[in-house]
């Protein structure tokens, strides 16, 4: 079930208030009834009803629709997309990186509020805090979700051995990256991807 959710969904629900969220949680992913999710949150079947309707219309506004279908898994295309963002993160190469964006692109790090959209900010970002003095990354391909997702290793000249340093999912629109989500460390375990 966990992961028949998507990780747009995730980052969407992390930006509910948490009353809607909770609603949302119970009613919708666990299929409580509204008289039960009342019951456990200590509220009538009204204050329910109305919180899970604005938590769905905030969920129907922020959830992304891709124009065209990402990439095939495996596939020629796909392999090339891998290769460049790999190479571009092993040398630093902020604009190779830029390069695979959509224009209005977003990069986001739940549970952290940052957010930039559009390959200006994101750029500025990755330059001067992702790749500040010099810095580099190995970067090991996966899935999450059935979505393309990378192990991210700093490399930081005076290292030998790269760092983890999180998860990046992409969620793609065709061949160009909609949006890059970067999950913390703590999550690498689950992908079977070591601490260095």
């Amino acid at each position: 079930m966990r992961e028949s959710i998507s990780l747009a969904f995730i980052v969407a629900v992390q930006r509910l208030p948490p009353r809607q969220r909770a609603v949302l949680i119970l009613r919708d992913v666990l299929g409580f009834a509204a008289s039960e999710a009342a019951q456990i949150l200590g509220s009538t079947e009204e204050s329910v009803t109305s919180a899970l309707k604005r938590a769905r219309a905030s969920m129907h506004h922020g959830l992304p629709q891709p124009a065209e279908p990402p990439l095939a898994p495996e596939s020629a295309s796909q392999k090339q997309l891998i290769e460049r963002l790999s190479r571009a993160y092993e040398t630093g190469d902020v604009d190779g990186i830029i390069a695979l964006f959509a224009e209005d692109a977003w990069l986001t790090m739940p549970p952290a509020p940052l957010e930039y959209q559009g390959r200006e900010l994101i750029a500025r970002f990755l330059k001067t805090i992702a790749f500040r003095d010099g810095r580099t990354y190995d970067l090991v391909p996966t899935r999450a979700n059935g979505q393309l997702a990378f192990g991210a290793y700093l490399r930081e000249a005076r290292e030998q051995d790269a760092q983890a340093n999180g998860l990046l999912v992409l969620t793609l629109r065709g061949s160009r990256i909609e949006a890059m989500t970067r999950f913390r460390n703590s999550v690498l375990p689950r992908f079977g991807l070591p601490p260095s």
